[in-house]
């Protein structure tokens, strides 16, 4: 398995069927230039087998912590140690850049999220709401 940082448009394109809907090329150029935003893919075999991406975020009186905003693997994938890995590479990214933390929601149900990141040295925070503005635009980016 080889863990690189997504750089080109094509790159994310070829990684479509990772993610939930296939990514947008308008919004992929966004996602990769925008400052803090991060996407590193895993390859097995030359094939892109998982993904997880990740948003610095900076508060005036907290400094930067990451967000691991998503982590997906194929399913013929799964079970071989790449979400940790991902998760890993991420917390370690999120090191080298001075983030003092990195989090995620997880639903309490989710058990193979939270194994997952608790095998990568993620500790329990808490219980977790997380809540909702939704406008209406679905994830081809339409509006009602």
């Amino acid at each position: 398995m080889d863990i690189r940082p997504a750089s080109t448009v094509a790159e994310l394109l070829a990684a479509g069927h990772l993610f939930d809907a296939p990514p947008r090329e308008e919004w992929a150029a966004r996602f990769l230039a925008a400052a803090g935003h991060v996407l590193l893919i895993a390859y097995v075999d030359g094939v892109p087998a998982g993904f997880v991406s990740g948003i610095e975020m900076l508060h005036p009186d907290k400094g930067t912590e990451m967000c691991l905003y998503e982590l997906a693997v194929d399913d013929p994938f799964r079970r071989r140690g790449i979400g940790g890995a991902l998760t890993r590479a991420l917390v370690d990214l999120a090191r080298e850049r001075g983030c003092h933390d990195v989090w995620i929601g997880v639903e309490p149900d989710n058990a193979a999220a939270l194994a997952t990141y608790r095998s990568a040295g993620a500790g329990d925070d808490g219980r977790f709401a997380m809540l909702v503005w939704e406008f209406g635009g679905g994830t081809d980016g339409s509006q009602p």
